[in-house]
Formats: C-alpha cells, structure tokens, sequence
C-alpha cells in the first residue's frame, strides 16, 4: 500500500452476495462485486471460498488487502435475490434484506474507525441508503467520547436519484429519533415528559417517557422532508406541548375540563394526558380546509400488549386513506396495522357521571381502543387516522439496522405516504 494517503486508507467498501438458489449453485454476487472481482482478478471469489461457509442473510465477512483503495472490504448476505412483497410480513422482503445487510457491514465497517464507506447499490440505491445511515446512527451528542462520523457514498454507478432519496429519508428519522395546493394536516402529540401526574407511573422505564413527544417530532420531520422533496401539497403541522408532571397546580381525579368544541371531559386518570391535549388540537384542525387529518402519537402504552414493536397500530375511519398507509409501510419496511374503531368503544368513554366523556374507558380491557374512541368524539373530518406510535418509539435490537435506542419510526412511512398523495393529486 506505499504511495497511498491517508485518506485512502481509511476507506471501507461494503458489497452484497446472494444465497444460493439451490444447493449446487455458486452464491452469486451482486453487479458491483463482479467488477470489483473482475478488476482483482478474481480475488474476492477465491478469498470468500476459502474463509467459511455461504453466508446467511444480514451476516457479514471482512476480507483485508485485496484492493488498494480498499483497506477492508465487507461481503454482506443479501439472502436469496427477490423482489416480492411478502404479504404475511407486509413488506417489500428484498429491500428489507438490503437495509439489515448494508447496516451490518457498515456497523462493522465502523468497528475499526474508518472515515469513509462506499456502498453497493444492491439493486436499489434507496433501500441500501437506508440501511446505511439508520444503521450507523446513533445519537451520541451529550457524550464526552462521540463515534467518528463515518460519510457514506455510492460505490460505482447506480441510482443517484434514489440514493439521494434514502438519504433523505433515513435521515429525517434520525432526526425525529431524538426529539423525535391540497392540505394531508399532521397532529402529533408532544409531551415533553410524562410522569403520570397524580397517577404517578413506576419508577422502572419512567425515564424513556421523554420520548412521550415522538409524535411531534415524527411528524415536524415528516414535514421538513415534504419540504426537501418539493412535495405540491400544503401541509399543516400541530404539536401540542407540555409536561405532565405532579403540582400543586395539577389535575386531580375527578376534575371536568371543557374542551374547545364544548364537550365537557372528567378526568380519573390524570397518565391519560395525550388524548386531554390532543382534543382542543383536533377540533381546532377543524377550522382549516384539509383533504386528510393524521395524527401520530404515542398515545397509550397498552398497544404493546397486541402489536409489541411489530408495527404502529392505525385507527381510522377511512379505508381509502388505510390503504394509502398500508402501501406506503410496504415499501418502506415500517410497517403498520389496522386496529377497529368500533362504537362498541365509543359506549365505554360517553356518558359518564359527571361529564359528556371520561378520559378512560370503563374497563381495564382494550385501552388502546378506547382511547382513540375518545379521540373520534372530537373528530368529524370522514378522512382521519390515529397512528399509535408507542409500541416503535423504541428499539431493542429487534429491527435490525436500527441502534437500541429511540427510532423516530414511522418516519419514513409517513414521507412514503406524503409522495404517493401528492402524486395523486399532481
């Protein structure tokens, strides 16, 4: 390597191999790893043959000194080569292989500090992209002792337009993550930290109800990015903010607060916050001319219970904007699911003793369902959705190119979403 910069030997490349179709076949590797094998000679073959078995999907293998300009080079498993949606899993399976492959070889890319990693486009740019910049996040700010900020580029020719798109959006999650002519208006629940109040929650976890804001950072980041895009559509975005903490000045149990479409409210459970200052926001959206109402909150914990980090949870009154949802979660890999809004729980916030609805259901059962019940008693608009984000406001090690950690999903949904409505009403 004499006569190489500094520079030069800080550089990583990351490159996909597929499964075998069948047992007798040879693991074929992507477009950008046969000319790189090419152009050594069929170096990188002989080397992969030799150090172990076919690697398996989102697995990865470091070979050293077989390119000049590429001290280590990162074989990653792209699994076998499909281009399907799953419909069990409700995913584009072959882009969800990209972005769990492309992370993994840039996190070990990372491991020993190199400056710069090209990527494979693996067929497709936006996918790997994605992978490539969620996958090396990590919010470290408030640290002494930060991770070198590692670029990420193109490795050969490919897609520039929807790399760039992966670009933005991956890093418009990492954004949210941390903060977390038409108008598809966005309300997105911002309580900067939630204790409880008076219904104090348990100490155990209490310190990740900081993220209790990720619905309005999920959807101030779904904004910027509409914006980065040039997206045709007015967007309006709401973010009602507060603290829920315990005072002399706080809610007690059995307090009626009037919300600003009249209806009176009791409160019996002052951890039932979101949906109090969510009311007033969605009867205030009202006012203006809009085409869909969104809102995106981490609205109740008990989620969790049915979907567990699978996928945030939708309630809405309109199929046809269930189905936009749905398509957009396909292609990004962050999925969603339908939850019923049914009046049977509508019967279990109305009508309570003291006031026209109650902050909780009548019964400790389907909390998620009728919280979003309550919600619908301040909505008229025939095109809502609820998004219940609680259950992905965090990773533990279950999506694989994301950190433990806050995630800022679902993000990259909502932007998808976004595109495909202001191409319907170009």
């Amino acid at each position: 390597f004499r006569g190489l910069s500094a520079a030069d030997m800080t550089k990583g490349l990351v490159l996909g191999i597929y499964s075998k179709e069948k047992e007798d076949d040879v693991p074929q590797f992507t477009s950008a790893g046969e000319n790189l094998d090419k152009l050594i000679a069929g170096k990188l073959r002989e080397t992969l043959n030799i150090s172990g078995p076919p690697l398996k999907a989102g697995k990865t293998r470091t070979f050293y000194g077989l390119h000049q300009d590429f001290p280590s080079v990162v074989l990653v498993g792209l699994g076998k080569k499909v281009a399907r949606i799953d419909e069990q899993e409700n995913w584009q399976e072959g882009k969800e292989n990209i972005r769990a492959a492309v992370a993994a070889g840039c996190r070990q890319i990372q491991d020993p500090e190199l400056s710069s990693v090209e990527v494979d486009p693996c067929r497709d740019a936006q996918a790997a992209e994605e992978g490539a910049v969620l996958g090396l996040y990590e919010y470290d700010d408030l640290k002494q002792k930060k991770k070198m900020a590692m670029s990420v580029k193109l490795y050969g020719t490919g897609n520039q337009e929807a790399w760039q798109k992966g670009v933005l959006f991956a890093s418009r999650q990492n954004l949210a993550a941390p903060m977390q002519t038409n108008h598809p208006l966005f309300v997105g629940k911002g309580i900067t930290f939630d204790s409880g109040g008076i219904s104090i929650k348990a100490s155990a976890n209490m310190d990740l109800m900081r993220a209790d804001m990720g619905g309005a950072t999920t959807i101030c980041s779904a904004i910027v990015s509409a914006a980065k895009l040039n997206l045709p559509i007015n967007i309006i975005g709401l973010a009602p903010l507060c603290e829920n903490m315990p005072s002399g000045k706080a809610n007690k149990l059995g307090d009626v607060g009037r919300a600003r479409n009249g209806k009176t409210i009791q409160v019996d459970n002052t951890d039932a916050e979101g949906r109090l200052i969510l009311a007033d926001a969605l009867c205030y959206v009202h006012t203006f001319n809009l085409k869909v109402i969104l809102n995106a909150t981490t609205l109740t914990g008990v989620i969790d219970v049915a979907l567990g980090s699978g996928s945030t949870g939708v309630f809405t009154n309109s199929s046809w904007l269930w189905n936009k949802l749905l398509q957009a979660s396909i292609e990004t890999g962050d999925r969603v699911w339908r939850m019923p809004l049914f009046k049977h729980y509508t019967r279990q916030v109305v009508g309570c003793q003291l006031a026209d609805v109650n902050n909780i259901g009548k019964y400790r059962s389907a909390g998620a369902c009728t919280s979003v019940a309550f919600l619908k008693e301040f909505v008229t608009h025939p095109k809502w959705a609820h998004l219940g984000i609680a259950v992905v406001m965090t990773n533990k090690n279950k999506v694989p190119y994301l950190w433990k950690g806050m995630t800022g999903r679902p993000t990259r949904t909502l932007i998808e979403f976004l595109l495909r409505f202001s191409q319907d009403n170009a």
